[in-house]
Formats: C-alpha cells, structure tokens, sequence
C-alpha cells in the first residue's frame, strides 16, 4: 500500500536555516512542504490555509523573538488537535521541553537544529503526525540526569529520615510526627534539621524549607 502524502508546513525566521530544513523533509519519501513561513502570524495563517499534517517551526521568531514555537503549539492544540508540531531549537533547555510538553506530549516533538539529519527528522516528523512525540536524545539524557540528582540528594536520608520526611510529606507538624514515630520532640527536631542539611535547604526549619523538602520527597 502506497504511502499518503505527509503535508508539513515549515517555519524559521532565519530564510537559510529555512532553507536546509526544506532541504531535509524533501530527501524525506512522500513529504510535502506547502508552505514555508517566517513569523508567527504566517505560521498560523499558512496552517489555516493548508491544514497540513505536521508543523516544523523554529522555536523563536518574530514578532517578540522568544517562545513562538511554543506558543503555536499550544494555538494549534487547541484549534487544530489532529496536527503534529515539531520545534526546532538550538537551546539544549530541559526547560523549553517541560513548558512544551505542559499540556501532555501527544503530537508535539522538540530537536535540536544541529544535530537534525534526515533520519531524526523524518522520526519526528512522523511520529507526531501518528499522535506519538519526539525528543532530542540529548534533551533526554539532561532530564535524566537532573532527576537522578534529586534522587541523590533523597537517598543521602537514613531509613528514619526518610520516614520522617514521609510523615512531613503527609502534612504532619513536629509533634504529631514525634508520637507516631514514638520519639521525642527534640529528636524529631533533630532529624529534620538533618533532612535539611542534606537536602542543601539549610538547617533553619522553617516553612519554606519544609515545602521545598516535600516537594523533593514527592518527585522522588
């Protein structure tokens, strides 16, 4: 069975990076650039006009130069569910990813300009036409990396800590912790000063440190 057409409307700012790009989904087999755009406003009219099956944009344009990437996505989410978008970026920014994935990941892929070839290109562009993702590999290893530091720093708690932590995470104040754990309140006090230590928040026990402590507890 013949392969269908994979229609991909492209936009970049810059006209040779746009270039290169077309040049690579053209070496893709049954791909279609209809229209190449370089604003946001062209993005969303071109996609209007043509309804193509996938959109591979860059991740800043005009008119403010700062996230219209990740703005289109989330436009053409919204008005337009059953289309692919995937932004192209030379920021390596987990950060970029986690604001483009918000809203979940379905159709919506993120690389990084130079490390695209065809092969990679052509894994995005369809996967997120088929409602799957895509992410730079690199992107990945970043995200891994800084989970595993958080972890790190979880599993620095003794066993007792960590239980401890666990009761806080569950909204227990110092005293109820002490009675379910049968310990004393200064005993108490001194394990949560030292989950603090550990967890580089500092020795102070204060409400502050107590939040960010369970948030490292729950991502954990």
């Amino acid at each position: 069975m013949a392969m269908s057409v994979l229609r991909v409307v492209l936009a970049d700012d810059h006209e040779l990076i746009r270039q290169g790009v077309a040049s690579v989904l053209a070496l893709i087999p049954e791909t279609d650039v209809v229209a190449e755009c370089d604003d946001l406003p062209s993005l969303l009219d071109a996609v209007a006009t043509h309804r193509p099956d996938v959109v591979v944009t860059d991740i800043r344009m005009p008119p403010t130069n700062t996230n219209e990437g990740i703005v289109a996505a989330r436009s053409l989410r919204a008005e337009y569910p059953d289309i692919g978008v995937v932004v192209l970026s030379q920021f390596a920014e987990p950060e970029y990813v986690l604001d483009l994935f918000e809203d979940g990941s379905d159709r919506l892929g993120y690389l990084l300009k130079d490390k695209v070839n065809v092969a990679e290109m052509e894994r995005a562009v369809r996967s997120v036409a088929t409602g799957g993702s895509a992410v730079d590999g690199s992107i990945i290893e970043m995200l891994v990396s800084s989970r595993r530091k958080t972890l790190t720093a979880i599993d620095r708690l003794t066993p007792r800590e960590a239980e401890v932590l666990s009761y806080i995470a569950e909204g227990l104040n110092n005293s109820a912790v002490a009675a379910k754990l049968t310990l004393s309140h200064k005993a108490v006090a001194k394990h949560i000063n030292s989950i603090f230590s550990k967890l580089d928040l500092g020795a102070e026990a204060s409400s502050h440190s107590r939040v960010k402590a369970v948030l490292m507890w729950l991502s954990g």
